[in-house]
């Protein structure tokens, strides 16, 4: 069982950047992914993008050149960075590990981050 604790979220302006962290309990160097939803009320939880076992990273389109997914494996952290926010990027993040496409992930408890002026 790992445990995935999110931090980082908060308020910031239109324009502003944001790194969002998620520290593990446990080593995630064997995970084949780790990434980064993202929920809205109302809403399905979507997929922001992840970082493979072998380091490629995947960003759903939209977020491409704004927004990029990382991995340290020593610190057993997954980490989001936030570029150029715009207001439609508010939302609750969730980090998520999982260890293989056979097995179910594991989920952090969110952090809100708000783009407002």
């Amino acid at each position: 069982q790992v445990q995935l604790v999110e931090s980082g979220g908060g308020l910031v302006q239109p324009g502003g950047s944001l790194r969002l962290s998620c520290a593990a309990s446990g080593s995630i160097s064997s995970f084949s992914a780790v990434g980064w939803y993202r929920q809205t009320p109302g809403n399905q939880r979507e997929v922001v993008g992840n970082v493979t076992k072998g380091g490629n990273m995947n960003i759903v389109d939209s977020l491409k050149g704004r927004f990029t997914v990382s991995r340290d494996n020593a610190k057993n952290t997954v980490y989001l960075q936030m570029n150029n926010l715009k207001p439609e990027d508010t939302a609750v993040y969730y980090c998520y590990a999982r260890r293989g496409l056979l097995y179910a992930p594991y989920w952090g408890q969110g952090t809100q981050v708000t783009v407002s002026s």
